[in-house]
């Protein structure tokens, strides 16, 4: 090889390890208000800087795990698929070709009870997630894929009516979890399931959240849900948020910081902020090890 061959071949290397290097990972986020940060600031936050595949201008927690990429120094290509009060069976219906294609990541949210019909039921979740694992496997078998176990709704714990009226208020988010451990155990395709509900859990029993915003909340905590109690507040969703964030990239969420920037961007106090991300980081540490809680199939 002389030498002119040889620049240009190392060059040509150059070239592929640079691009290489430069290629952002995609991920797409697949679910409904709980993913697109309903009825809070985040709804719209940095929409910009995200596809949301309706057009319909959602930054929302795939705009906040973006930013948090950005500022652990990851270049993520975040594209979002969401609809109000729908579980994954109505994206297979309805959404399914703005799914199928190739990703590296995917993170798929259901409906709030497991099933709108039969709260508490994970039969139409499982079938769900099972069907669009096998999709997304078609299109690139080395896929990603997560699913996000939702919180407990304070409404339907102390309000009713609902299969969790007058249980405590974690009871909601324990059944949830189990219903998408379910079907993360029958979906060999599912790399795991992000604990966002049992994070909520841990929030209220560590004396960070309020566990019942309907007597007021306690100084020095925050509410993790908005006025509907329903929906996730700001802190709620940034806590949904840094789970994804550890989950995904591996990064520990404290390593973010008391200043990190959508916090300041929300107006979150630096304690909060700390706060959540310290939550977010036990939870996250607990979830690696099995912990037995629900019951077999």
């Amino acid at each position: 090889m002389n030498r002119t061959t040889w620049r240009l071949a190392t060059a040509a290397i150059a070239g592929l390890m640079l691009a290489g290097a430069a290629r952002a990972e995609t991920i797409l986020f697949v679910g409904n208000s709980f993913t697109f940060g309903a009825l809070s600031p985040v709804w719209r936050y940095r929409a910009p800087s995200v596809t949301d595949l309706n057009g319909e201008g959602i930054g929302g927690v795939p705009a906040l795990f973006k930013l948090f990429a950005a500022e652990a120094g990851l270049n993520y290509e975040v594209s979002l698929v969401t609809h109000p009060g729908v579980g994954l069976d109505w994206h297979i219906a309805n959404t399914l070709p703005k799914i199928d294609r190739a990703w590296d990541h995917v993170v798929l949210q259901g409906y709030s009870t497991l099933d709108q019909n039969q709260p508490g039921d994970p039969g139409v979740l499982v079938d769900s997630v099972h069907q669009l694992a096998r999709t997304l496997r078609a299109r690139n078998p080395a896929v990603d894929i997560r699913l996000t176990a939702t919180w407990s709704r304070a409404d339907l714990t102390y309000k009713g009516p609902s299969p969790w009226l007058g249980k405590p208020i974690a009871a909601m988010g324990d059944d949830v979890s189990c219903g998408y451990r379910l079907a993360a155990r029958t979906t060999p395709e599912v790399r795991g399931v992000v604990e966002v509900g049992q994070a909520f859990n841990r929030a209220i029993r560590t004396g960070v959240a309020d566990g019942d915003p309907y007597d007021g909340i306690d100084y020095g905590k925050v509410s993790l849900w908005t006025w509907d109690q329903y929906h996730a507040s700001a802190h709620g969703y940034y806590l949904e948020a840094l789970m994804l964030f550890g989950a995904l990239t591996g990064k520990d969420p404290v390593s973010l910081g008391p200043q990190e920037l959508a916090a300041r961007e929300l107006g979150f106090s630096p304690r909060e902020t700390v706060a959540l991300q310290t939550v977010a980081h036990d939870q996250l540490a607990a979830d690696a090890v099995p912990d037995g809680r629900c019951a077999q199939p």
